[in-house]
């Protein structure tokens, strides 16, 4: 029962994210559309920044209050459970208003001096309440991941990018938004409309499930002892989270500096940002959205198994999503090899795409595996260890950067350089703290096998591609697409079963 859970809740998670990282996606191909590849690096220059300060505001909110929330749902101590909650929201409610008052009075610093930018003025003031409302909805998020209770997040986020949509599209069609400037704005404006009714609808579905889950017979804990107890968990994932978004913002505003220092103008610089970032990066990295889901899921079922003393079905789920994620990576690689002028022609009507998309393939096996150590990390209890990795890889980032962009015959590709190396560091050092707790039988043997696997693939779907006419772009892509992903499922349902035997 227990691994159905599971897996239920994962398929939920991941459908509900697929949902959502198709509007996300949508949500992109309509901004680069807008703004164009200079305005898709300059959206990408304020986003680091938003980062920045929602890791301060709630850093591994979501996380902590999923391994509580797991811990008291499990004993029915509902009473504790809920004052944990309305203590954080109380907290966050009051931290997050210091934090976005001081964004908001610096706004005009942050984008003449730092970002270098006075477009980016706007953009900053507006994202301000959309600070507030992330903040607490990582709050509500967090109980409902904790309680085993998925659709409603899922669904509220479903509702809520596709409200992002509709609003942007109208909001530029009405207006007749012109520029970088206004678009940007009108971009960050719809940003913060939309968590606002993402924590509304949060909130009131908690209101009702709270009501479900009163009555307990536990004695009630002091509301600051509830809340030391969450802090003790988030605090380091907060601590991580900011000093490694710091250290990713700095990489972020120092690429386009960089680039003008090897001899490229600012505009064409932010081009070929957006270019590669914007757009052939959000392609490869896509089929993500189900790594993340399954990591968000497996953070409260690890400490749930831990908290019973079930090491051995721990070890073995843990070995489950590592294999999941490594297949999934293999698959997209082999899709973005076969067709990667295809793919940015269909969802960017560009031909420039191309050479961006293949180079940074490669990077996706590495990345969607190491994108799953953190969850496991995170469920056994290592967040101290997620901040010194996380600290060494993110200075690794920005050396390599610094020094690779400012190449002029690798420009921007020092940043898919960056990514692969920094990926396969962070990877490396989160396997072998893993490995210190748990035994996770996973030979060479099935690596090389599973590489073997995605040069299958890749064969299969280039024959495809030969096969159907180049002027069916669109059903030739999809075709190619679906057909590479049903492989890889195929591939990596037998993976779990075989972890089973």
């Amino acid at each position: 029962m227990k691994r159905d859970r599971f897996l239920k809740n994962s398929l939920t998670l991941i459908c509900s994210n697929l949902i959502t990282g198709i509007f996300g996606f949508i949500f992109s191909i309509i901004l680069s559309r807008q703004l164009g590849a200079e305005g898709m690096g300059l959206y990408g220059l304020v986003m680091p920044i938003y980062d920045l300060f929602i890791c301060l505001i709630s850093g591994g909110m979501i996380t902590a209050i999923s391994k509580v929330a797991a811990v008291y749902f499990a004993k029915d101590d509902f009473r504790n459970l809920n004052r944990s909650i309305d203590i954080s929201l109380l907290f966050d409610s009051v931290w997050a208003l210091i934090i976005v008052c001081f964004v908001f009075v610096n706004s005009s610093y942050i984008g003449s001096y730092i970002i270098e930018d006075n477009r980016t003025i706007h953009a900053i003031q507006v994202m301000c309440p959309a600070m507030i409302f992330i903040a607490l909805s990582s709050v509500l998020k967090g109980y409902f991941y904790g309680i085993s209770n998925i659709k409603i997040p899922a669904f509220i986020d479903i509702f809520e990018k596709l409200f992002r949509i509709i609003f942007m599209v109208s909001v530029v069609t009405i207006f007749s938004l012109k520029g970088v400037r206004n678009t940007v704005t009108a971009a960050y404006v719809t940003l913060a409309i939309g968590e606002f009714l993402s924590f509304l609808l949060l909130y009131i579905f908690y209101k009702l499930k709270k009501k479900n889950y009163s009555f307990s017979l536990s004695p009630h804990e002091d509301k600051l002892q509830l809340l030391f107890n969450i802090l003790i968990i988030s605090f380091p994932l907060c601590i991580n989270g900011f000093l490694s978004t710091a250290l990713a913002t700095v990489s972020a505003l120092i690429v386009p500096r960089r680039l003008v220092s090897s001899g490229i103008e600012y505009s064409v610089a932010l081009s070929m940002i957006g270019k590669f970032k914007g757009m052939s990066l959000s392609i490869i990295f896509f089929p993500i959205v189900i790594v993340n889901s399954i990591s968000t899921v497996l953070i409260p079922d690890l400490s749930e198994k831990l908290s019973k003393k079930n090491f051995w079905e721990a070890e073995n789920r843990i070995l489950q999503v590592i294999k999941i994620a490594f297949l999934l990576g293999v698959g997209t690689s082999a899709i973005c090899l076969c067709i990667p002028d295809s793919l940015g022609q269909l969802f960017f009507k560009r031909t420039d795409l191309g050479p961006y998309i293949k180079f940074l393939a490669f990077s996706a096996p590495i990345t969607f595996t190491a994108a799953t150590t953190f969850g496991v990390l995170n469920g056994l209890g290592k967040q101290n260890i997620i901040l010194r990795n996380s600290l060494i890889t993110s200075i690794e980032e920005l050396i390599l950067l610094y020094i690779l962009t400012g190449i002029s015959w690798i420009n921007i590709y020092g940043y898919g350089i960056t990514l692969i190396i920094t990926s396969l560091t962070l990877l490396l050092l989160n396997m072998h703290e893993i490995k210190k707790e748990c035994n996770l039988e996973f030979t060479f043997y099935e690596f090389f096998i599973y590489v073997l696997l995605g040069i299958f693939v890749f064969f299969i779907l280039s024959m495809l591609n030969n096969f159907i006419p180049s002027s069916l772009l669109v059903f030739k892509s999809f075709a190619i697409i679906g057909f590479g992903f049903f492989l890889s499922f195929i591939f990596i349902i037998l993976a779990i079963k075989n972890s089973f035997n």
